[in-house]
């Protein structure tokens, strides 16, 4: 399938905003989602961190969803013809609290558009940054990165993973199943069907089960920093590096620095490798 990069990269510099209301239900439900048994959050209570993506919720109409359940392309994102689209990272700057309560706007602006070739085929990364402001102070600065690949090989093999540390500091096993990912989704209103429509992973994506979310491991690594350490994280850089399944445990991990100042935190799939990578600066 060719690419015609230049075209895609006349998006980059397009812009959107969106308006939203800090409430409380999104982050109650996170919080049962993540197995949290916290006090019912309550005017002025910070959001906690990585909450920011309970809010400014795309909501396109069913008929404007493609064959993925995302809403079709051309829109603020670029039209990219490759048919598989996924979380694959991104650096995120958390400078102030969001509250409960608080007004917030989220500005959003296409960073780049980069095509490149890996193993698997054609690739195309996007980048997108997001001001996210709180009672009008900046809160939180995020680039994120998507990227698209070609679709699935038939009976190709699933890539090799890489091991990761057996032995952590902190360390979490998780077992996601059906009802995990139905309530994520519901919460962030993401109708991509790699989370919840196992024939369509099998069959179009060639995956053997369903996906857990990047940022539902991306919180999972942030809510694991909040179990061991009182302090706000204030940087986080994080990359997907493998799928996982909702059929398999995973463990959340974290390895603090010698000064305490950061820790590395990775999720491991069941055969031990790395799923989502990524370091913590508090």
């Amino acid at each position: 399938m060719s690419i015609d990069i230049n075209h895609l990269r006349g998006w980059v510099g397009k812009k959107e905003s969106h308006e939203d209301i800090a409430t409380a239900f999104p982050v109650n439900a996170l919080a049962a989602t993540l197995d949290r048994r916290d006090p019912p959050a309550k005017a002025g209570d910070a959001v906690p961190h990585s909450g920011h993506w309970l809010y400014f919720l795309e909501t396109a109409v069913n008929a404007e969803l493609g064959h993925d359940g995302h809403p079709k392309r051309g829109g603020f994102l670029p039209p990219v013809s490759l048919p598989r689209r996924m979380w694959a990272g991104g650096r995120i700057d958390f400078r102030a609290p969001v509250r409960i309560g608080d007004a917030i706007r989220r500005d959003s602006e296409i960073l780049s558009v980069e095509a490149k070739s890996g193993s698997s085929g054609n690739l195309v990364f996007v980048t997108v940054q997001h001001t996210v402001t709180s009672a009008g102070k900046v809160a939180i600065v995020e680039e994120h990165d998507i990227v698209y690949r070609d679709a699935a090989q038939k009976g190709a093999p699933p890539p090799a993973g890489k091991p990761a540390p057996q032995q952590a500091a902190w360390r979490r096993e998780v077992e996601t199943n059906e009802a995990v990912l139905f309530r994520y989704s519901a919460l962030i209103f993401n109708a991509h069907r790699i989370h919840y429509d196992i024939d369509y992973c099998r069959e179009v994506e060639g995956y053997p089960g369903l996906i857990v979310h990047g940022p539902l491991q991306t919180t999972l690594l942030l809510d694991l920093c909040r179990r061991h350490d009182p302090r706000p994280v204030r940087k986080l850089d994080y990359r997907a590096t493998h799928p996982v399944f909702h059929q398999e445990k995973f463990s959340v991990n974290g390895q603090p620095s010698a000064d305490g100042n950061s820790v590395e935190l990775w999720t491991a799939n069941a055969a031990g490798s790395y799923a989502m990578r990524g370091t913590a600066t508090f």
